[in-house]
């Protein structure tokens, strides 16, 4: 599974180290929207990098927002499944948040100059 974020939103960067820090499995691989991998894999998009949203490609089928960030984190298994209660609440309220925090994400965890380089020992899971 690839999880496509914004490389220099710092929110989004707190996302991946806390994927990366819980996911034992290695189930998850990340790529930058400002990346090549999100250009060449996420064609239909005009521009990945303008995306403010998370996006879940799993098997070929791709997850937004709401729904992407709850399967990740869901998917980290042990106690995190229970993340996947909160699809009880209806899709068009959850995206409102995640719209509302979306907008508000670089004045409250700053923006990143370049996307994060990873340590060696997790470059595997990284794409470009």
């Amino acid at each position: 599974m690839l999880i496509y974020y914004d490389g220099l939103c710092g929110l989004c960067d707190r996302f991946v180290r806390f994927v990366v820090a819980r996911d034992r499995r290695g189930r998850y691989r990340f790529a930058p929207l400002q990346g090549t991998t999100a250009r060449t894999r996420l064609p239909e998009l005009p521009d990945p990098a303008a995306l403010t949203t998370v996006v879940l490609e799993d098997h070929g089928r791709f997850r937004v927002r709401s729904d992407a960030a709850l399967a990740v984190v869901a998917g980290l298994g042990g106690a995190w499944r229970a993340a996947a209660l909160l699809r009880v609440i209806p899709r068009r309220l959850r995206d409102a948040v995640y719209d509302w925090i979306a907008r508000h994400r670089f004045r409250w965890f700053g923006r990143r100059e370049e996307c994060r380089i990873p340590g060696p020992d997790q470059r595997e899971r990284f794409l470009p």
